[in-house]
């Protein structure tokens, strides 16, 4: 996603004019998001000294599908598959999760059932695959492996959704979606940021219950801190660890800083923040390794227009573990984690976008050896 680097100033001004004419400041229809309008900012040296490991492999680059956020599933006989989000086109592009290849395209463009208007977060869960529809405002779930649509939800609720967690539990499925909502456009374009005490819907939590293939869904509630430290500004990644009664939440204003949030699963702030001493671009999308012991680590990561860097923190402490890069790997949004066993990844694989264009994959066993990591066995 990548949104709008909303100046203090702009949004002071913007809110005393709509204070003045009683309306609020209308957004233009763009269907860009805000990264996209705006100057890029000014590039500095990196001089970090970061492993570099070697992708496994590139899928085919697709520009013009503008490709943000991956999940992948393993079919009944074995085989994997990539699912990425194509924001511009509309649809789901799965490819082969071992070699990268193209094997379809799933969906088109509109408002209906299994139809897509700016498909952003993806996340697999069981045998379904769940959609966060920026434009359309809503969550859908598939079946997999048919793609038949069985539930949308949530469009009464988002304004201008973009990620998701899905937490799997005894009763069914617990949905954590950002939701980066604005308060309109200045004069230039940018995005106005709310007041801060208007940030207590940054996320939705909805419960989503299951009977065979049927599926509904009801909302549980919507959370945001307040206070300057804990305020979700720009929202878009959300991962969970319920184990640990933890959420961590990109921070994507990158006028106030990279870094990532702390909360609850209840949706209280936890009062720490992580990744601002490591960050050197916005932070995008996080993912969770455990370990059968209980251990693992955090990965997120840093969007360099150059180059992305993973870093790695440690599930309990949270302390900065180590940080690698890919080879080629650069301007990466959505991220997903296969920590299970195959023939070309016996102990997982990291799936990472590349630079809107594709999805490339970095092998677990590389990411370990580069940061010396203690063996995880995957619960």
């Amino acid at each position: 996603m990548t949104l709008s680097r909303t100046l203090l100033a702009a949004t002071v001004v913007a809110l005393l004019a709509a204070g003045c004419t009683g309306k609020p400041a209308a957004p233009a229809p763009d269907a860009r998001d805000a990264d996209e309008k705006a100057a890029p900012a000014a590039a500095t040296a990196d001089t970090r000294e970061i492993p570099v490991i070697q992708e496994a492999f590139l899928t085919p680059m697709t520009p013009a599908d503008n490709i943000d956020s991956p999940a992948s599933w393993t079919t009944a006989d074995g085989e994997r598959w990539l699912i990425a989000t194509a924001k511009a086109t509309d649809k789901l592009v799965v490819y082969d999760g071992q070699t990268g290849a193209h094997l379809r395209d799933v969906g088109t463009a509109g408002k209906g059932a299994g139809q897509f208007q700016r498909p952003n977060g993806i996340a697999v869960v069981d045998d379904l695959v769940f959609i966060v529809e920026r434009d359309n405002h809503r969550v859908q779930v598939l079946s997999l492996p048919d793609f038949n649509p069985l539930l949308s939800f949530a469009a009464e609720q988002l304004q201008k959704p973009y990620g998701l967690w899905v937490n799997k539990t005894d009763a069914g499925y617990q949905v954590y979606v950002t939701d980066a909502y604005m308060a309109g456009e200045d004069a230039q374009g940018e995005d106005i940021l709310p007041p801060l005490d208007q940030l207590d819907k940054r996320v939705w939590r909805f419960d989503v219950a299951r009977d065979g293939n049927a599926l509904s869904a009801k909302t549980a509630g919507s959370f945001g801190d307040a206070s300057p430290e804990g305020a979700l500004r720009v929202v878009e990644s959300i991962w969970g660890d319920a184990a640990n009664d933890r959420l961590l939440i990109a921070e994507e204003d990158e006028t106030y800083a990279n870094e990532l949030k702390v909360y609850d699963l209840a949706g209280k702030f936890a009062g720490k923040t992580i990744g601002r001493d490591v960050f050197k671009a916005q932070s995008e999308g996080i993912m969770l390794k455990t370990c059968a012991d209980g251990a693992g680590w955090w990965l997120t990561t840093e969007q360099g227009k150059g180059r992305t860097v993973f870093h790695l923190f440690d599930r309990k402490t949270l302390a900065h573990t180590g940080a690698v890069t890919g080879a080629k790997v650069a301007n990466t949004d959505g991220i997903w984690l296969d920590a299970s066993a195959s023939e070309r990844f016996p102990e997982g694989v990291l799936y990472a976008v590349h630079d809107d264009q594709g999805v490339m994959a970095l092998d677990w066993r590389d990411i370990a050896k580069a940061l010396q990591l203690p063996a995880c066995q995957t619960p």
